[in-house]
């Protein structure tokens, strides 16, 4: 009776988490193996993992998978590289340091969305934008971002929206290094390369793994960005795999064709998340 009482009050939680998850899980395995599509809802053809086969098949898959890896790796490299040196440059005292680190901290509380416009309308806009300014001040063409480079548009926006993040790891984890070490290192003869490289970079090791296999898990889903940005375009040079099954579900109408994409990203998300817990989150035990 002891070990029961427990468990039946737990079970009412424990089984509206499991229908929670299970139930849209369940039905998203069924779409994907039938022909449904919003035009015709009432028909459910079985077609088995034909849609599996159209939607790998479809030339947008390779390219959005291509650039959902890039988009990847080009963003935890450079908030990674930036969130350590902007850690670095304000970690010693200087006067205005708390309105600096506010600052720089501020961005990661701004909604995708909202940030997306920000960048669209008032930095790369190729008229009246800060950086199309910038250029007309140094006697250069403004570029058209969102047009001719809309891939790195796109990871210039989420690198920014994830850059404090990763700055906000690496400061809290330079608070807790050993000053004593760092003062008979200079004390030793030691430059400021010698010690970053030495010291500071090894105690940050357990931060960074951290930091890469947290917005591993988060950028596959990237979308608002796109979405507000360049809807995937110019063709499919800004899509990744959440805008592709975007695309499928709401603009071809085809959800069958959109679960199981959706099931493939799934798949995908779960390679990379083991890929992060097996050989990055070594470092954090």
């Amino acid at each position: 009776m002891k070990r029961l009482v427990p468990r039946l009050l737990l079970a009412p939680a424990v089984v509206s988490l499991l229908a929670w998850m299970l139930v849209p899980l369940a039905m998203t395995v069924y779409f994907s193996l039938v022909h449904y599509n919003l035009l015709m809802p009432g028909r459910h053809l079985f077609t088995g993992l034909e849609n599996y086969r159209y939607f790998m098949s479809d030339p947008a898959f390779t390219i959005s998978l291509i650039n959902t890896l890039k988009l990847l790796g080009a963003v935890i490299a450079i908030t990674v590289v930036l969130g350590i040196g902007l850690a670095q440059l304000v970690h010693e005292p200087f006067p205005g340091r708390p309105v600096v680190r506010l600052m720089l901290i501020a961005p990661f509380f701004v909604m995708p969305a909202a940030s997306a416009l920000l960048w669209k309308y008032m930095m790369m806009n190729p008229i009246y934008g800060v950086l199309a300014q910038i250029s007309m001040a140094f006697g250069l063409k403004p570029v058209d971002w969102l047009t001719r480079l809309p891939l790195l548009s796109i990871i210039i926006i989420v690198s920014w929206e994830w850059l404090p993040f990763a700055f906000l790891i690496f400061m809290t984890a330079m608070q807790s290094l050993d000053q004593e070490q760092m003062e008979a290192a200079r004390m030793d003869g030691a430059n400021a390369l010698q010690r970053f490289w030495h010291l500071t970079l090894p105690h940050l090791q357990r931060s960074i793994s951290m930091v890469v296999m947290i917005e591993l898990i988060f950028l596959i889903s990237v979308f608002a960005e796109i979405f507000t940005t360049t809807a995937g375009g110019p063709g499919n040079a800004s899509s990744n795999l959440a805008y592709l099954i975007f695309k499928q579900a709401l603009v071809n109408f085809d959800v069958g064709m959109a679960s199981a994409g959706a099931l493939l990203a799934v798949v995908l998300a779960n390679i990379v998340a083991l890929f992060a817990l097996r050989v990055i989150g070594k470092n954090l035990d």
